[in-house]
This record gives C-alpha cells, structure tokens and sequence, in this order.
C-alpha cells in the first residue's frame, strides 16, 4: 500500500513557475513508476509526465514538454514536478500517482493522491 500527498499547487501569473511535491508513504517507493496526471476544468484527466523508479526514462506530453521537468528523490521517496512557462490552460487539478509501470494511461497507476489545484492566470 502506497500513499501519496501532493503539495505545492497555488495560483500563479502566466508566465510564472511553480514546484508541486509527492510525498509518499511506505519502504519501497524506488520500485515504482510515478506519474503526473492533471483534470483540467470541464475535460477528462490527462498524462502529464512520467518517471521511471531508477529516475531515468522521463516521459513528457507533448503539451508539456520543455517546460515542466518530472524528477524524484528516492532517498526523499518524494517526486517532483518543476513547472516552468505556465498557461492558462495549465489550469487543473493535479494529481500523482505510482504504478508498476511506466505509462501514459490512468488505469496503469494502482495509487493516486489527493490531487493539488493549479491555477494559471492570464
């Protein structure tokens, strides 16, 4: 069992930059692949970006891809995600999640957080 809590969501200028966190729980974190998902407002959850345990096979949609950067401290058991440039349509909730492997489909992910809000204003 794996439980996560993201922090570091907030309202931010276009433009601007923003650091979200995923502590997680448990002694085995480096064994799972991380995730960033995010709901934007009235559409489905989407892929954000992905980790791999050993922290290096990054993958990016391309919607995000140059400006946010996923990493993880495994000795932390804590993931990041540096958002870099943000949008209004970065506008979402965000959330983290863990699995077994790394995946651009929510149904990979067995642990989900609570989920952070981003808003991006113009």
């Amino acid at each position: 069992q794996v439980q996560l809590v993201e922090s570091g969501g907030g309202l931010v200028q276009a433009g601007g930059s923003l650091r979200l966190s995923c502590a997680a729980s448990g002694r085995t974190f480096s064994s799972y692949a991380m995730g960033w998902f995010r709901l934007p407002p009235g559409k489905e959850r989407e892929f954000v970006t992905a980790i791999s345990g050993s922290g290096r096979t990054p993958y990016y949609a391309d919607s995000v891809k140059g400006r946010f950067t996923i990493s993880r401290d495994n000795a932390k058991n804590t993931v990041y995600l540096q958002m870099n440039s943000l949008k209004p349509e970065d506008t979402a909730v965000y959330y983290c999640a863990a699995g077994y492997v790394i995946s651009y489909l929510n149904s990979d992910y067995e642990y989900w957080g609570q989920g952070t809000q981003v808003t991006v204003s113009s």
